[in-house]
């Protein structure tokens, strides 16, 4: 009877260890830790915390969700973590200070922003061989590839411009000048528009794909905070086309933009410093990273309410998600 416990007993720990290697989780860099938290998207617990590169900040999974990419920018390269086990198996030669990237839909070529460098290193994943070096302006961050794989749009901060960047020939074809400090790039889903936050600029433009001309930009207000403080950082846009969400850094916000009609519907207040987001794999929830508060605001994007804050390590910066 007691060998039939212990038996049931291990078998209970098997199953519950097998529904938790496949549940849906996040994966959060905490860029001061030099960790990863991994959130369990169903009860809303941090799970486990890994140990990484130096100064994690953009992740992105591989298109099959096998592998994770880890920019960890102190430590110069891009870290490859196979999710199975989640151990990191590979690194990446990145050039020098990787801060963000875009994963081409051929699921190889991966585009990566070299701040220190003013390059984007192009590197084939299967073979970790650089393919290309490509010049941009000074202080690249933003990377971002479209969705039918013709460009790779490149951010940089100083030079206040968005580089498009031929991917067959990865060759510069041409420029796009925005405001002050652009930090992020996305494509929405059917690539005619990109949408590009300026931090110091404070706006939000929205560039046609097709001219590579600004079509509208967006400013912010909230009352009670500084123009100052509202500083735009990463952009979602949800999978019906009904909204952009839009990180507002310091002044600890979402805003929310009726992504047709380019009107702020709202503002949500979220933790501190408030820098990326990721959709919960439903599209239900979005999930916000909160610097300065060391925490994950969680927004159900239904009510368009923030509905829980979760702890995780010092100073999160990038997250995705998994099914």
């Amino acid at each position: 009877m007691k060998r039939s416990r212990f038996v049931m007993s291990l078998l209970a720990g098997a199953l519950a260890a097998a529904g938790t290697a496949h549940a849906s989780v996040a994966y959060i860099s905490n860029e001061k830790d030099d960790t990863l938290s991994v959130l369990d998207l169903n009860s809303w617990q941090v799970v486990e915390t890994i140990e990484v590169g130096e100064r994690p900040r953009g992740i992105a999974l591989s298109k099959d969700g096998s592998k994770l990419y880890i920019c960890a920018s102190d430590s110069d390269t891009v870290q490859v973590m196979d999710l199975a086990t989640r151990r990191i198996i590979a690194n990446l030669p990145s050039g020098a200070d990787p801060e963000q990237f875009a994963l081409h839909p051929d699921n190889r070529k991966l585009y990566i922003s070299n701040e220190d460098d003013a390059l984007v290193t192009v590197v084939d994943t299967q073979t970790h061989e650089v393919l290309a070096q490509i010049e941009v302006g000074v202080e690249p961050e933003g990377m971002a590839v479209s969705p039918d794989g013709r460009w790779a749009v490149n951010t940089s901060e100083t030079t206040n411009m968005l580089h498009w960047i031929d991917t067959q020939t990865h060759a510069l074809v041409d420029n796009t000048l925005v405001d002050q400090r652009p930090r992020h790039v996305e494509f929405r889903e059917d690539g005619q528009l990109l949408w590009a936050s300026a931090e110091i600029g404070g706006t939000v433009s929205v560039v046609d794909v097709p001219s590579r001309q600004i079509i509208k930009k967006l400013t912010f207000e909230i009352k009670g905070i500084h123009p100052d403080k509202i500083q735009p950082v990463g952009v979602k846009l949800s999978r019906d086309g009904r909204y952009a969400f839009v990180a507002l850094g310091p002044a600890n916000h979402v805003a929310v933009v009726d992504a047709n009609s380019y009107e702020v519907l709202d503002y949500l207040l979220v933790g501190r410093r408030v820098w990326h987001m990721a959709f919960t794999p439903d599209g239900r929830y979005l999930l916000t990273t909160n610097g300065v508060s060391g925490d994950v605001s969680v927004i159900n994007v239904d009510d368009l309410k923030v509905e829980r804050s979760i702890k995780v390590g010092r100073y999160p910066w990038g997250v995705v998600t998994t099914p």
